[in-house]
């Protein structure tokens, strides 16, 4: 009996079908993820937040273990390359050596996309870990925007900000959506509410300022890893983030003088007595100014 000889289009359809697959397996998934830490399992006062605290230490463990269980769910659920940005305080809080050795991480400051620092086009999405409320929330766990010290108030084109909200900004800049945030609800709310339908990890539910009710470390760390699990599975239906350019920053100070001595740069309005106002063509021209307000002292030095 003759054998059926196979003719030209079965070998279209076999080479097709080769690259088809090594082009699945080549696709590339990086995800970003920035970590602050007053939304952290637990995390309610200084005593957690600053190396003077008699528990930071304790909670920089706790802060890398969440940040692992992201890292992990992400890769569980098809990353291939994942960022962490070390966003608090100094940035210098992250266990590095607890990490996996599979990631990069953004550590230290100034830098000009500040909590943002690595981000770009090439991103699929973003998450945000141990996030907080803005000043501007009559709730929320060590609520603020930027700085607990210095500022009252952030707006973007008219609406105030939080710092996951400016920060979802700045990946929207990049084409990129926020797709996960964890912290208490209040951020947890907040953030959902002006990005848009992402999800969401709530760790703990403010009573106030400086107290919480909190889950415990490891049903935080299972949360985070289901949530981000559940956000890359649905990635596709997330939007970015993004701003009509150009950008009206306003941002009001505690104290006057702050006001008074940014409006001596043309680029600076001084609004009113405690509040400035600067035009950006987008958010990196915002965010380095914004980094330049919150950093600069004349007395730095190396």
């Amino acid at each position: 009996m003759m054998k059926k000889r196979l003719g030209p289009l079965f070998f279209v359809f076999l080479i097709f079908g080769m690259l088809t697959v090594a082009n699945a397996q080549a696709k590339k998934m990086k995800i970003y993820i920035s970590v602050d830490m007053e939304g952290v399992v637990g995390v309610v006062s200084a005593d957690q937040l600053t190396p003077a605290g008699f528990e930071y230490e304790r909670f920089r463990q706790i802060m890398t273990n969440e940040t692992n269980a992201a890292i992990e769910a992400a890769f569980a659920a098809g990353a291939t390359d994942v960022t962490v940005s070390d966003s608090h305080g100094n940035a210098e809080n992250l266990l590095i050596e607890k990490l996996p050795k599979n990631v990069l991480l953004v550590r230290g400051f100034p830098r000009p996309l500040e909590m943002m620092q690595g981000i770009d086009e090439t991103y699929d999405g973003a998450i945000f870990i141990g996030y907080h409320a803005s000043t501007n929330n009559v709730q929320g766990v060590r609520a603020h925007t930027f700085s607990s010290a210095r500022l009252t108030e952030v707006r973007l084109n008219g609406v105030t900000m939080s710092e996951g909200s400016f920060n979802a900004a700045i990946a929207g800049h990049f084409n990129v959506p926020v797709i996960m945030v964890s912290g208490d609800d209040a951020a947890v709310k907040e953030v959902s509410s002006a990005v848009g339908d992402i999800e969401g990890a709530v760790v703990k539910w403010n009573y106030g300022f400086h107290s919480a009710l909190t889950v415990m470390p490891e049903v935080a760390y299972d949360l985070i890893g289901k949530k981000v699990r559940t956000a890359i599975g649905r990635i596709k239906s997330f939007k970015p983030y993004k701003l009509k350019a150009p950008l009206q920053l306003d941002v009001r100070f505690k104290n006057y003088r702050p006001a008074e001595v940014l409006s001596y740069l043309s680029i600076v309005e001084r609004t009113d007595s405690h509040s400035i106002r600067f035009t950006g063509k987008d958010m990196i021209e915002v965010s380095k100014f914004m980094g330049f307000i919150t950093t600069y002292e004349p007395g730095l030095e190396p």
